[in-house]
């Protein structure tokens, strides 16, 4: 009889949570590390986690600490789930504590500011290993449904296929399918792009611009970011699947989504630091929109509509204001 496979997954947040229940409900033992010692106890002594998931009963399958070293202890897996802008100091604490052989899970969805680099660029410079030790997870994963267990699909990707199918067996469950992919560039900039087209939907929706307003802005940010995406070398029919389409459709259009209820929130009126204020958990989309539009310019790619949203999170430039300049940009071929 095979060993479980062991899976440590480094925070319990929202979607660090959702998924330690995807691998503990598909049979793995699961240790998440939790920040606080509260959240810890509340995993281990209730089987609930109170902050984000009340009322969710955890599988028996899954354990929580708040020491790093003892969650990665031998894990085959170890899932990278905190905030993209603080990846590089957390795992440059964590390096020395990693498990030999361990495949490197990113679920996070961000290009870090300064260097514009992917989530698994900084894992493997920061880490110093191969991509074959580099997965990604992605796709229409709201988390709150993913820990209620409603159906879902999603990708795994790593440049190694057989790594790949191994993840993809340690979280296939009756309500989560995931798919294995190798075009890990596609897959994170379709992750890590949808936030930002869901900021600027949310902000239409605030405004109250109607459905085809919506529909406009969800199928010109998918072309940008295939856009993007083909310049860095992704394959452009990436950006029709899961991770590029389906994570989009699903952040732009529910209300369980942070970034698109972010963008909201500034489109009715409210001021950046007032809607950083009622916004509980991390809108990657906010400062990831500032690197992604950095990436762009330094390929030579014209993303209009991350660089509306730049303007009106970061520079202060009134929503109208910015819809007026983007709708009055010169007309062209859809191709282009």
């Amino acid at each position: 009889m095979s060993k479980p496979v062991k899976a440590a997954v480094l925070s319990a947040g929202s979607w660090g949570t959702a998924f330690g229940i995807v691998l503990a409900d598909a049979g793995c033992e699961v240790t998440l590390w939790a920040r606080r010692p509260e959240v810890a106890d509340a995993i281990n002594s209730t089987r609930t986690n109170p902050d984000y998931f009340p009322g969710v009963e955890l599988p028996q399958g899954m354990r929580a600490t708040t020491d790093p070293a003892q969650a990665m202890a031998g894990a085959d897996f170890t899932v990278l789930s905190v905030p993209s802008q603080t990846l590089r100091a957390n795992l440059a604490e964590w390096t020395p504590m990693l498990a030999p052989g361990t495949v490197l899970v990113s679920l996070m969805k961000g290009v870090e500011l300064g260097t514009a680099m992917r989530m698994s660029e900084v894992i493997e410079d920061v880490a110093k290993v191969g991509q074959d030790r580099i997965a990604v997870v992605t796709g229409p994963n709201l988390a709150r449904e993913i820990a209620a267990r409603m159906p879902a699909a999603a990708v795994v990707a790593c440049t190694d296929e057989s790594v790949a199918q191994r993840l993809q067996s340690a979280c296939h469950t009756p309500y989560f399918r995931p798919y294995t992919e190798t075009d890990v560039v596609g897959c994170e900039l379709g992750g890590a792009v949808k936030n930002v087209i869901g900021l600027a939907v949310g902000i239409a929706d605030g405004m109250g611009l109607g459905d085809n307003a919506k529909g406009s802005l969800i199928t010109r940010g998918l072309a940008e970011t295939a856009r993007l995406g083909v310049a860095l070398g992704a394959d452009p029919l990436t950006f029709a699947g899961l991770a590029g389409l389906g994570d989009l459709v699903a952040t732009c259009s529910s209300p369980l989504s942070r970034n698109h209820t972010f963008g909201t929130n500034l489109g009715k009126g409210m001021t950046l630091q007032e809607t950083i204020a009622v916004t509980k958990q991390t809108a990657e989309g906010v400062k990831s929109c500032e690197s992604v539009l950095d990436l762009a310019r330094r390929h030579g790619v014209d993303m209009p509509i991350t660089e509306t949203v730049v303007g009106i999170v970061h520079e202060g430039k009134p929503p109208v204001v910015a819809l007026k300049e983007l709708m009055s940009r010169s007309a062209k071929s859809e191709r282009r």
